[in-house]
C-alpha cells in the first residue's frame, strides 16, 4: 500500500513579497518572492483558479511535486489557496534556464563535453520520474533550470501523467525486425569502436552576458500534449504513448544544444509534424558518439528507440557517457558543473517589480492580481525564448 505524502506547509502571503516576475504563461505567473522575516528567496507559481482546467492542472502539479525527492528535481516548499488564487513554492534557481544559458555562448551552442554534463543530469531526473510512474512529457530547454550549485532541475509538471512504472522489457518480444532483435546494452560501445566515432573534448560554459533573445493511471496515454517541436511521432500519429516519449524529447533537446535549433522545425505546425513523422535528423560532418546517441534517441519507431528496452540504464550505457561516474554527479569534486550562477544571473530575463510607492521592497501578491484587468492563468517556467513554442492539444491538432 502506497503511503500518501505528508501535507505541504501552508504559505502565509502576508510574509511573502514578490520581487520579480520570472515567467508568464497562458495559465499563470511565476514570481521570485522573499520571506519578509527570514529573507529566504523562493520561486512562487500562482494560478488564477477561476478556470477549471488550470485549477485541475495546478493541483496535479502540486501532487507530483509532493512525491519528488531527487537532487535534479524540485521539492514542494509550501502551498496557499485563496478565493481566487492557488499557488505553490519551489526552490529558486538563479541561473535561469538552459535556453538562456545557450544564448550566452558565443555561437549559441554547447560543446559536446558540456552537453554530456547536462544531458546526464536530465537523464537521471527522467529516470527518477519514470521509476515512480511519472511520464514528464514536457522536456524542452525552458523547463531545465540551473540551480545555484550549477546543477539542473526540471520544472513544470502540469503536462506530466501517471503511468504504470516501466518493467524491464525483452527485445525479442518487442522488436519484430530480426536484425534489431539482438540489440544489447553494450552494442553502442562495439558499434562506436567499429565506426571510429569521435570522442568528446573537455570544455566549459562561458558565462558571457546574453542580449535579450487527463491524469489517471494507465499503461499508455492517448492525449495529445507537449511542445510541437518536441512531440514524438507516436503522439502525432495518435498511437498512444508511454515513457519513451521522454527519450525522444531528450534526443531533440540534445540536438538543439549541439546545433542551436531543433531537428524537425518547419514553417508551420503542419510541416513540423510532417517532419517529425517523415524527416531524418540532419547532422554536420562525420558521425560522432554524440550524433550516434541523438540518432538512437530520435528513432521514430518507439520499440526501436534507445531507452525503450532498458530505460535510462540503456541510455547510460551508450559510448557517449563512457567513464561517467553516475553516482557522483552531484559531487562537485567528481564533476564540477560547467557554469556556476550568481544570485543576480536572472537579470537577463526577470521583470523587476516595485511597490505602489515606487520602492523596491516587493509587491503584495494579492494586490498584484487585483490590479490586473485580466489575470494570467497558468505558470510558465521561463519567458526566455523570444518566439515561444506553443503547447498543443488534440483539439488544436
Amino acid at each position: 500500500m502506497t503511503v500518501p505524502p505528508p501535507p505541504s506547509p501552508e504559505l502565509d502571503l502576508d510574509n511573502l513579497k514578490a520581487l520579480k516576475i520570472l515567467g508568464r504563461g497562458a495559465m499563470g505567473t511565476v514570481f521570485l518572492v522573499q520571506h519578509t522575516t527570514t529573507s529566504t528567496q523562493l520561486a512562487l507559481k500562482v494560478v488564477h483558479n477561476a478556470n477549471p482546467d488550470s485549477n485541475r492542472r495546478a493541483r496535479w502539479e502540486t501532487q507530483v511535486l509532493s512525491r519528488l525527492s531527487h537532487p535534479f528535481l524540485p521539492s514542494l516548499l509550501g502551498t496557499f489557496e485563496t478565493d481566487h488564487l492557488l499557488g505553490w513554492a519551489v526552490p529558486y534557481c538563479p541561473g535561469g534556464d538552459l535556453n538562456v544559458l545557450r544564448h550566452r555562448q558565443v555561437d549559441r551552442v554547447f560543446s559536446p563535453a558540456v552537453i554530456r554534463f547536462y544531458v546526464a543530469e536530465i537523464l537521471c531526473a527522467l529516470d527518477h520520474l519514470h521509476s515512480i510512474g511519472i511520464a514528464y512529457r514536457d522536456l524542452k530547454p525552458e523547463n531545465v533550470l540551473i540551480q545555484q550549485t550549477g546543477h539542473v532541475t526540471l520544472t513544470d509538471f502540469d503536462l506530466s501523467r501517471n503511468l504504470t512504472p516501466p518493467k524491464q522489457k525483452t527485445v525479442t518480444n518487442l522488436i519484430t525486425d530480426p536484425k534489431a532483435s539482438n540489440r544489447k546494452h553494450d552494442t553502442c560501445h562495439r558499434q562506436s569502436q567499429q565506426k571510429g566515432l569521435k570522442k568528446t573534448k573537455s570544455a566549459r560554459v562561458s558565462p558571457v552576458s546574453r542580449r535579450r533573445p487527463s491524469f489517471s493511471a494507465g499503461e499508455r496515454s492517448n492525449s495529445f500534449v507537449g511542445t510541437e517541436e518536441y512531440v514524438a511521432p507516436e503522439v502525432v500519429r495518435g498511437d498512444g504513448h508511454e515513457f519513451s516519449v521522454d527519450w525522444w524529447a531528450l534526443g531533440v533537446l540534445t540536438y538543439e544544444m549541439l546545433y542551436g535549433t531543433t531537428p524537425f522545425k518547419g514553417k508551420n505546425r503542419k510541416e513540423t509534424f510532417r517532419n517529425v513523422l517523415m524527416k531524418k535528423p540532419e547532422f554536420v560532418g562525420k558521425q560522432t558518439v554524440l550524433t550516434d546517441l541523438i540518432s538512437r534517441l530520435l528513432e521514430k519507431e518507439p520499440s526501436r528507440r534507445l531507452g525503450y528496452v532498458g530505460g535510462a540504464s540503456e541510455i547510460k550505457d551508450h559510448e557517449f557517457f563512457r567513464g561517467l561516474k553516475w553516482d557522483l554527479l552531484t559531487e562537485e569534486v567528481a564533476m564540477r558543473p560547467p557554469f556556476i550562477p550568481s544570485r543576480d544571473d536572472d537579470g537577463d530575463f526577470a521583470e523587476k517589480l516595485t511597490g505602489a510607492a515606487g520602492d523596491s521592497e516587493g509587491v503584495d501578491i494579492r494586490d498584484y492580481f487585483q490590479r490586473l484587468k485580466a489575470p494570467s492563468q497558468s505558470p510558465s517556467a521561463s519567458p526566455s525564448r523570444e518566439l515561444h513554442q506553443k503547447n498543443v492539444s488534440w483539439t488544436e491538432f
